[in-house]
C-alpha cells in the first residue's frame, strides 16, 4: 500500500491495558495517533485504508497482546448485491428523505442520539454523553466529514450518520436512529444507503470499522459482501464460512 507521507514520521502511542468492550474476559490495547488541521484528509485516507478508525482527531487500531480478533473491512460496493431481507429492508425505508449536512452539532441530532444509546447501548459508555462531549464528537475532526440525515415525510429526523468521505468511499463513523422505529431496521438501511451512494458515485468502497466474527456487537457486519478484511498480508476477501 502506497501513502502519500512517510507513516513512520507519524508519532503513535500506546494505550494501557483495558477490559475489552466486546470479548468477555480480554484485554484491550490501542495504537493511536492525532491527524493535524494541514493534512487531516489525506492523512485519515491513508491510515483508514491501512486498518485505523477515526474519534475525533484519533486515528486508533487495535494493538492487543495474544488476540488479533478486531479486524477492518470495508464493503466492495460494485460488486455488492442485496440479500432478499436487505431489499425489503431498503424498500421500506424508500419514503425518508436524505439530506447531507455539515459536520455541525445540533439539539436535535443530540436528543435523537441520547434515546439511541440508552435505548439500545445502555452499558456502552455513552448513555451519560453531555453536549460538549457530543459536540466533539461531531466538530473536533480534521477529516473530511459530514452528518447524513434521514427524515420521514413529516420532517421527523429518524436517523443519523457521521461520515467520513475518503478518497475511496465513505466510511462510516457513527450512526444512531429512532428506537422507536423498529420495523425500519434503520440501522441496516444506512449501511445499504451508503453502499447504494458508493456505486452510484463510482466508489470502490464502503467501510465499516472493526468486525470481530465472536461478537455479538459486531459479527453483523458479515451480512454486507462481498466484504474485505484487513489481514497481515493485505485486503483479503472474506470467505462464506467466516
Amino acid at each position: 500500500m502506497t501513502h502519500p507521507f512517510p507513516l513512520k514520521q507519524l508519532r503513535f502511542f500506546l494505550t494501557a491495558p483495558a477490559p475489552c468492550p466486546y470479548l468477555p474476559g480480554k484485554m484491550e490495547r490501542k495504537l493511536f495517533t492525532h491527524l493535524h488541521v494541514l493534512d487531516g484528509p489525506e492523512l485519515n485516507d491513508s491510515l483508514t485504508q491501512a486498518g485505523f478508525r477515526r474519534s475525533q482527531n484519533i486515528v486508533y487500531r487495535p494493538a492487543c497482546e495474544n488476540c488479533s480478533a478486531c479486524r477492518s473491512v470495508r464493503v466492495l460496493a460494485a460488486q455488492f448485491k442485496p440479500s432478499r431481507t436487505q431489499r425489503r429492508v431498503f424498500k421500506k425505508n424508500a419514503d425518508l428523505n436524505r439530506s447531507i449536512e455539515a459536520a455541525l452539532a445540533s439539539d436535535e441530532h443530540y436528543a435523537l442520539l441520547l434515546r439511541y444509546v440508552r435505548a439500545r447501548h445502555p452499558d456502552g459508555g455513552m448513555e451519560d454523553m453531555s453536549y460538549a462531549d457530543y459536540l466533539s464528537m461531531v466538530e473536533d475532526s480534521a477529516a473530511r466529514s459530514q452528518v447524513c440525515e434521514y427524515r420521514d415525510d413529516s420532517g421527523k429526523l429518524l436517523a443519523a450518520a457521521l461520515v467520513d468521505q475518503l478518497s475511496d468511499g465513505p466510511s462510516l463513523v457513527y450512526s444512531f436512529y429512532d428506537p422507536g422505529s423498529i420495523s425500519r431496521s434503520l440501522g441496516t438501511y444506512i449501511i445499504l444507503d451508503h453502499i447504494d451512494q458508493a456505486q452510484k458515485n463510482n466508489l470502490p468502497y464502503v467501510y465499516l470499522g472493526f468486525w470481530i466474527q465472536n461478537s455479538d456487537k459486531m459479527r453483523y457486519k458479515a451480512q454486507y459482501r462481498p466484504l474485505e478484511v484487513l489481514r497481515p498480508n493485505g485486503w483479503e476477501i472474506l470467505e462464506k464460512s467466516e
